[in-house]
């Protein structure tokens, strides 16, 4: 694919949306430490399922100002009105068992890092704190036990697929192609 700027890219990027490219090429595969940041992409990983990536990427500003800008305790604290306020925000997607999972799902968050120090502690201990470099895969033996790990635990919409992209998502696994130009970064 021919790209404005001579950047060769992985083929899922697509060249005609500036959110997409930006994200491409400054957030997807880069090593993530901030539970703030944890918490969103969990959550947005979590609204993708069915859908598509881009789907959610263009809609991630209407979901940060929907969820409170990901504030951990106040989702954790919202209740049936505000769960209502979101079922019916036509910015955002609106299905009402995503939306229960997200607050269902940050209170596991919180309790996660109330347990190991903090969220990417949790998370980052699966890899020993190390980046995985593979691609062409939507799941792996590392996604299978997160999920496991997660969904015993009690969260929703955490299916090893879902999950394994959350991981390429905050850097735990880099997947970028070869050819691209951040192929083995970070």
């Amino acid at each position: 694919m021919e790209w404005s700027d001579g950047k060769v890219r992985c083929k899922w990027a697509n060249p005609k949306n500036e959110k997409y490219i930006h994200y491409h090429d400054e957030e997807w595969g880069v090593p993530v430490y901030d539970d703030h940041r944890l918490f969103e992409m969990l959550v947005l990983e979590s609204f993708q399922a069915g859908l598509t990536w881009e789907c959610v990427l263009n809609k991630r500003e209407d979901f940060r100002r929907a969820f409170d800008e990901f504030e951990l305790e106040k989702v954790c604290a919202y209740g049936e009105e505000e769960i209502e306020r979101l079922k019916n925000d036509p910015k955002i997607i609106r299905n009402r068992l995503k939306i229960q999972a997200a607050v269902a799902n940050a209170q596991i968050f919180r309790k996660i890092k109330q347990e190991f120090g903090s969220f990417s502690d949790y998370i980052w201990h699966w890899t020993d704190g190390k980046v995985i470099y593979e691609n062409d895969r939507s799941s792996s033996k590392l996604s299978d036990a997160v999920s496991k790990d997660l969904k015993k635990r009690g969260m929703k919409f955490a299916g090893t697929t879902i999950i394994y992209a959350y991981l390429q998502a905050v850097g735990v696994i880099n997947s970028h192609e070869e050819g691209c130009f951040l192929k083995h970064s970070g």
